[in-house]
This record gives structure tokens, C-alpha cells and sequence, in this order.
């Protein structure tokens, strides 16, 4: 296969890639899948052994166009599968979503992150991007915690010079202990405070 055609059937599937994620998107928005945490947990425990994989789609998807928060989602996944399982398709769908990000925002630039990235976030970060290896360093340190706008921070990293190497690197390490605190968190979280709340009823 030469170059070109390469670079062709690249371009045909990142169209259908954005095409599918968009429907997807509005398809979850119309239903409530999107918007409703009782309707996405039905969901995904009404469809049997498929449940895993169209949750790891859901949670993708919501890297890639956030309609609701991502700890919404990862606390969806423990609840459902369970403490180990639910925070490896949290990992698993967090991951490729990030990938994406990364991958859009080098390919299509400036224009295409500012239009998915609040203006206020965008301006509060963008001044790292003449930074060199120190946003680097600041990205892997803010990938680490889970209270920072990954998602952004993805997205604007497509922006800098950062390897795909390094980026992954930073991703695949430094994902697992924030999805497990944020998860983990908003679960017991919010155990407690149904506990509480029976306790002084």
C-alpha cells in the first residue's frame, strides 16, 4: 500500500470515527443515556455480555465530546462491575478517548481544540504550550490527580511537540491511579451519605 493510499483510508476513518462518535452522541443525548445515570446503568446491565463493551464505548465517547462529567461515568463502572472490573473499562475506555483526543487535536489544529475546550480553560493553559519539556513535566503531573481537565489537557497536548511515544507513556501510567481515586471516591462517597441520611431518618 503506497503513502497515499494510506494517508486516504487514515482520512476515511477518522471521518467515520468523528461521524459514528457524533450519532452516538446524540443518540445517548435524545435517550438520556448521556444525561441520566439510572438510564445508563440500565442500559448497560440489561445488555448482558455486551454490557462491558458498550460501556468502554460510552466512556469514549464522553472523553471525546463531554456531555457529562467523566467521574459521573467512572462511578457508573464500579457500581456496575465492580471495584477491579469497573475501574479496568474505565481505564480501558479513558485511554482510547484520550488517544483520540490527542490524535484530532494534532490533526486538526488550534481552531478544532478551542472549539471543544472552554475559552477559560483554554487560556488558562495555553501559555505552557511555548514551555517546551515544562508542559510536558506539568502533563504528566496533572494526569496523575484526577481534580485537572484531562480531557482538555489532552487535547491541548496535540497541540505541542510531545511524542505520541511520550504522551501514551504518560497516559497508560499515569491514568490508573486517577481513575481509582476518582472512582472510588464518588462510590464510598456516596455510601456514606445514603448511610447518613438513613441514620438520621
Amino acid at each position: 500500500m503506497s503513502r497515499e493510499t494510506t494517508k486516504k483510508v487514515l482520512n476515511i476513518a477518522t471521518a467515520v470515527s468523528l461521524i459514528v462518535i457524533v450519532i452516538l452522541t446524540i443518540y445517548g443525548v435524545r435517550t438520556g443515556i448521556l444525561t441520566d445515570r439510572e438510564k445508563l446503568e440500565m442500559l448497560v446491565k440489561e445488555s448482558g455480555i455486551w454490557g462491558p463493551l458498550l460501556f468502554v464505548l460510552i466512556q469514549m465517547v464522553q472523553v471525546v465530546i463531554p456531555i457529562i462529567p467523566g467521574g459521573i461515568t467512572c462511578g457508573v463502572g464500579v457500581v456496575i462491575f465492580g471495584a477491579w472490573y469497573g475501574l479496568l473499562y474505565n481505564y480501558i475506555g479513558i485511554v482510547a478517548g484520550s488517544l483520540i483526543n490527542f490524535y484530532l487535536a494534532r490533526r486538526y489544529g488550534q481552531c478544532f481544540v478551542k472549539y471543544f475546550v472552554k475559552e477559560e480553560t483554554y487560556d488558562k493553559y495555553v501559555g505552557w504550550l511555548e514551555k517546551g519539556k515544562k508542559f510536558d513535566k506539568f502533563f504528566a503531573f496533572a494526569i496523575f490527580f484526577p481534580c485537572a481537565p484531562d480531557d482538555a489537557l489532552c487535547l491541548i497536548a496535540g497541540l505541542t511537540k510531545m511524542t505520541w511515544k511520550k504522551f501514551t507513556a504518560i497516559i497508560l501510567l499515569g491514568k490508573p491511579a486517577s481513575i481509582a481515586m476518582y472512582s472510588l471516591a464518588l462510590v464510598y462517597a456516596g455510601s456514606w451519605l445514603q448511610r447518613m441520611f438513613e441514620f438520621i431518618v
